[in-house]
């Protein structure tokens, strides 16, 4: 874009104006760029990096019923895959059963149904929960669905303090990006709080909650607001659980994890990372008093690819995931998933998750960048990039606690109001060509789109569900039923008491997801999204 004299500005996607170079003029003091494992933790967690241990490969995956899955699951870490990462479909994810009228269409067409534990238990046969690291992405039921995970280790015999991996359990975001939410703010973020103080004393190893600007940024945000609005979220849920008296940071705070996506603006996604790590870092150690240092820790996953792929010339998503891979271990991610190039399409088919899991594997054992910890660190750009992006950080979580914080700013609309509008701009850099996308407005061609096979619902599954559904509802305790869902209802309407206990009861009881939501339901009510204008 010109200046006012004529000249050309050159920005990153966030609006960062960049210099045409970089030399020792630009490098920060420092104290801000101390060695990997060394508070604030710019250059990474650890002072090994990937030496001692690599980032944990995982693949996103579920689709039709438990059984499908399960198959998927096992095929990929047979692959080499280190981690698990559970796609649910929306009417586990909104809180319905898989025989509610109104979801009919819908039982595991964008992942898989889990309506009981009989359903997690079958979901999980064969894999030793005990050395597997599992992430969900679930927030509005996120906490029924880690009653269940508990309740399948112990059904295997695996006791719930040896369990990994992660709930997203982010329900802010919800409001403004993804539409999974079921209450409202205020109880919601009670219920997020009650599983955040119930991993840290039952479930050690497991991340409560998965802090998630991953959507926000599928909605229209750019880096540096993803970036911003995620820790002002976790920024929330952290000044609740603080707010109860009955935690310090410290007793909670390894727990807490982020997630993200990587997209194609290579070096600003890379300075993104560093930047949210000194970020969060210094916020909690000088907003809450952190003593030990490992609380300050920013935990991050993150996916390459998502929203960044598009369907035209759609094998360029192989190159676009590669990249933006290759910045998220230059950023330095504790996790990560690589999305397939067939994703535009269909749900990846078993060969397309393989390559996207071979491309990572590639990254990890033969380019070499895992063999130090922030190869980048020292350069003039990326250092001068990072502070930048910390100051616009800064900056936009400045303007949010202004607007009173992160959940008056969803009730109140102001947060759907400036991913509107970044997501209209972007739109328009595309429609422009001002933002260039090779195959989609820049070097397009005439070239089919290339054959691949289509996910269709087995029909036959989806019966199958609803008569397992059927039989857990015969089967089980009625007596046991009654009895957990009331325990859970007459809680609910007492906020001094955590509610993930009564959860993993009814998860015993074979209560079912819809079951368990419409108690609450009761109690709390629905949330309606405000009107923006």
């Amino acid at each position: 874009m010109p200046g006012q004299d004529g000249e050309r500005i050159v920005t990153s996607e966030s609006g960062i104006p960049l210099k045409p170079h970089y030399g020792p003029d630009d490098l920060p003091p420092a104290a801000d760029v101390p060695d990997p494992g060394v508070f604030p933790f710019t250059r990474g967690n650890f002072p090994t990096g990937y030496q001692g241990r690599l980032w944990t490969l995982r693949q996103y995956s579920g689709f039709g019923t438990a059984e499908e899955s399960n198959e998927r699951y096992r095929y990929l870490l047979a692959q080499g895959g280190t981690g698990l990462s559970v796609a649910l479909d929306l009417p586990t994810q909104c809180g319905y059963d898989s025989d509610h009228p109104d979801v009919e269409e819908e039982v595991g067409r964008v992942g898989v149904a889990i309506d009981t534990l009989a359903d997690a238990e079958l979901l999980f046969d064969q894999i030793p929960l005990d050395q597997v690291s599992t992430s969900f992405t679930i927030n509005g039921t996120a906490a029924i669905l880690l009653a269940f995970y508990v309740a399948a280790g112990e059904k295997q015999g695996v006791d719930r303090a040896k369990l990994r991996g992660t709930i997203q359990n982010d329900i802010l975001k919800e409001y403004v990006s993804r539409g999974t939410w079921i209450w409202p703010p205020r109880p919601s973020l009670r219920l997020i709080a009650d599983t955040i103080e119930f991993c840290a004393t039952d479930v050690p190893k497991f991340n409560a909650i998965s802090v998630a600007g991953a959507h926000f940024r599928d909605a229209g945000a750019n880096a540096a607001q993803e970036m911003a609005f995620t820790l002002m979220d976790g920024v929330t849920y952290c000044d609740e659980v603080v707010s109860r008296g009955r935690m310090t940071i410290d007793e909670f705070a390894p727990q807490v994890s982020f997630f993200f996506y990587t997209h194609g603006d290579f070096f600003e996604e890379i300075a993104k990372y560093r930047a949210g790590r000194r970020r969060w870092a210094r916020i909690v150690k000088e907003r809450y008093g952190a003593k030990n240092e490992k609380s300050c820790m920013f935990r991050v996953g993150c996916v390459a690819g998502g929203a960044s792929l598009y369907a035209p010339q759609a094998h360029n998503n192989i190159v676009r995931v590669a990249y933006e891979a290759l910045a998220s271990v230059l950023g330095g991610v504790q996790s990560m998933f690589t999305a397939a190039w067939d994703e535009p399409f269909a749900l990846p088919t078993e060969e397309s998750t393989t390559l996207a899991l071979r491309t990572q594997q590639v990254l990890a054992y033969e380019t070499g960048v895992a063999k130090v910890a922030d190869p980048l660190g020292g350069s003039y750009y990326v250092e001068a990039l990072t502070d930048a992006m910390e100051a616009k950080v800064i900056e936009i979580m400045d303007d949010l606690e202004r607007q009173g914080g992160m959940v008056e700013a969803v009730e109140k609309g102001y947060l759907h109001s400036l991913i509107a509008d970044e997501a209209f701009r972007i739109a328009q850099a595309l429609d422009s060509g001002a933002r260039p996308v090779v195959g989609v407005n820049k070097f397009v061609t005439d070239d089919a789109a290339p054959e691949v096979e289509g996910f269709e619902l087995n029909e036959k599954g989806r019966l199958r569900q609803l008569e397992r559904l059927a039989e857990v509802k015969r089967s089980r305790s009625g007596a046991d039923v009654t009895a957990t869902l009331r325990a859970l209802e007459s809680a609910a309407a007492n906020d001094s008491v955590n509610l993930m206990p009564l959860l993993v009861d009814c998860a015993k009881a074979y209560c079912t997801v819809g079951e368990m939501v419409d108690v609450l339901k009761n109690q709390w009510g629905e949330f309606s999204q405000p009107v923006v204008f």
